[in-house]
């Protein structure tokens, strides 16, 4: 029955594919790829959220944190499972990966991540791992707008631009934020920004966030009803917490990276490395059990009247009341995130740190003001520290300030606290991006040159290989040859340039024709004139490894037509610029008519 219901759905996109113009066929297909992603959101937070109440009912019964312990590690074991069985080893992780994809695949996401995601997602994270949702939920939808695209035949840029909009449904099906879910496809994951892709982005989200509002309680979503009034008495303490979620973003940012090389350079089975890291996790969790799963609801919890519940339930309890108790329980859990989060995905499970930025954040807001008040120094509200809180650490982690402001003023449901959201983020990201010059998600990805920006010659050149440019064919002389050698080599081949070389291949200099075009005429002067006496020195040099920008960067500096390639210390072949071009209009071409 469902099988014949697609087949009449198939039937009638090609109708529409047909009948429609191209903008109209995008705008329809925005609203399949933003449901798609809604259904995705649906699924795994439900999911997660039942996960969740079933453990503290369960906890309660027992008033100790053991179920909290076990869960986990089953939900570790249970994704390596799935990820060796049916997945074929291995799932890439993170928000980095469409990065990659737009960057260096044209826009081509696997199909397996439409699903991939989704199922290990929601044994990690909903049997209780500290990560979030949001990133596998952004993948998905991400594929669902790739192979969508690919189904029916679109272009580079419409499915570049499909991409965006199934990322932007994922994050406002997520949190009901529209808004939030445009700005984190523009700002993040720079997708084309033209007035012409805003429209099916902008419609995506808001067809993503009208179905999950629709078929999701509320309880579910994060949502904030409470908000004390803002009072521009307090403006300098906001200042002070966007340094502080600024600090914290680094620190976490740093430490996570340092847990997931740990767990990279363990030698042991993914089943061993799963059954290690989950066990550490149970144990960081049965003290700290506001860790387990996405912490949303502590969150909640956090920005009310009574905070000393989240003490209930664990080894803490009969401190509920104390409040230098819970001050110290909220500001040793936001230094364990990072290490529960970082073994979590480290040790094999599959989840994102967009979840814990949040859980970060409201717990820096938290502590910072709690902290003061407690003095009595002033008097702070809480509650907007918390929320506000949260911008500063996404702001700072992300380097996404505006998704940040536009996500929590949409969470609270108003614009009441834009002013403190404005200063909060900025600071943070001003802080963050002066310690660390690119988001934690594209760390790797800018170590390999493959960070996909907002300038399209740039994506367009990330998505060539070097090497596969590079000719090896060319032939070499050495310095101590004359130049009748190389004029023979002149006589017989097309070069205009050669490498001159050692006995161990190793450059030693570069000839060019145009260097010796007087001299070739003067048979004196070719018998006994030395190679070495004409070669000059390259001013740049290629490496494979090199980015196809850098190339282009280096043939800008140089000023050169050619540059030689050396490959372990060795003469490997030149690059021509002429062919690095005409590459590139390859490229662009067939991104454009594909």
């Amino acid at each position: 029955m469902l099988r014949k219901y697609f087949y009449r759905l198939e039937n009638l996109l090609v109708w529409a594919r047909n009948q429609l113009t191209e903008k109209q066929f995008i705008f329809l297909s925005s609203v399949l790829v933003g449901i798609s992603a809604a259904l995705a959101v649906i699924l795994l937070k439900t999911f997660a959220h039942y996960v969740f109440y079933f453990a503290t009912y369960i906890n309660g019964i027992l008033k100790l944190s053991f179920i909290n312990s076990i869960l986990p590690i089953v939900g570790i074991l249970l994704t390596v499972v799935v990820v060796k069985k049916i997945l074929g080893g291995t799932i890439e992780k993170g928000t980095s990966q469409i990065l990659y994809a737009v960057a260096k695949k044209a826009g081509i996401i696997d199909k397996k991540q439409m699903y991939a995601q989704i199922v290990t997602s929601s044994l990690t994270v909903g049997l209780g791992g500290s990560a979030g949702l949001e990133s596998p939920i952004v993948i998905t939808g991400a594929a669902f707008g790739s192979n969508y695209a690919q189904r029916y035949r679109l272009s580079y840029k419409d499915r570049t631009l499909l991409i965006g909009c199934g990322v932007a449904a994922g994050i406002g099906a997520a949190f009901n934020a529209p808004i939030a879910g445009v700005l984190f496809a523009i700002e993040v994951l720079l997708v084309d920004v033209s007035i012409s892709a805003f429209t099916p982005i902008m419609i995506a989200a808001a067809t993503g966030a009208l179905v999950a509002e629709i078929a999701l309680n509320e309880d579910i979503l994060l949502t904030f009803k409470q908000q004390q009034t803002f009072n521009y008495h307090n403006i300098p303490f906001y200042i002070v917490l966007g340094l502080f979620t600024g600090f914290i973003a680094v620190y976490y940012s740093r430490n996570f990276q340092r847990v997931e090389h740990f767990f990279g350079r363990l030698k042991l089975s993914p089943y061993r490395k799963a059954l290690f890291g989950a066990s550490i996790l149970a144990v960081i969790i049965f003290i700290f059990p506001t860790l387990f799963g996405e912490g949303y609801e502590s969150i909640k919890t956090l920005s009310e009247s009574d905070p000393g519940q989240l003490l209930e339930n664990t080894l803490f309890g009969g401190l509920r009341d104390n409040k230098f108790a819970l001050i110290g329980f909220v500001g040793l859990t936001m230094m364990m995130k990072v290490f529960a989060t970082g073994i979590t995905l480290g040790s094999g499970g599959n989840g994102g740190n967009f979840a814990p930025s949040l859980f970060l954040g409201s717990y820096c807001g938290f502590f910072f003001s709690s902290l003061l008040n407690i003095t009595g120094l002033t008097k702070l509200p809480v509650s907007n520290f918390t929320m506000v809180g949260m911008a500063g650490i996404l702001s700072g982690l992300f380097h996404a300030p505006l998704t940040a402001i536009f996500l929590i003023a949409e969470i609270t449901g108003g614009y009441n606290l834009m002013i403190p959201l404005m200063i909060v983020s900025s600071i943070s990201y001003a802080v963050s991006k002066r310690f660390e010059k690119h988001s934690m998600d594209v760390k790797h990805l800018a170590k390999k040159g493959h960070v996909f920006t907002s300038n399209k010659d740039t994506n367009i050149l990330n998505t060539l290989e070097t090497t596969q440019i590079i000719q090896t064919d060319y032939l070499t002389v050495t310095e101590g040859e004359n130049l009748e050698k190389l004029v023979d080599l002149i006589s017989h081949s097309n070069q205009v340039i050669f490498a001159v070389v050692n006995k161990e291949n190793e450059l030693r200099g570069i000839v060019h024709f145009n260097d010796i075009r007087e001299i070739i005429f003067s048979n004196f002067k070719v018998k006994y004139t030395k190679v070495i006496e004409v070669m000059t020195q390259p001013k740049e040099l290629i490496a494979p490894t090199d980015s196809m920008e850098t190339v282009m960067n280096k043939f800008e500096v140089s000023k050169m037509a050619f540059l030689p390639v050396i490959k372990d210390g060795k003469y490997f072949g030149f690059i021509s610029k002429a062919q690095a071009l005409e590459a590139y209009r390859s490229k662009l071409k067939s991104m454009v008519f594909e």
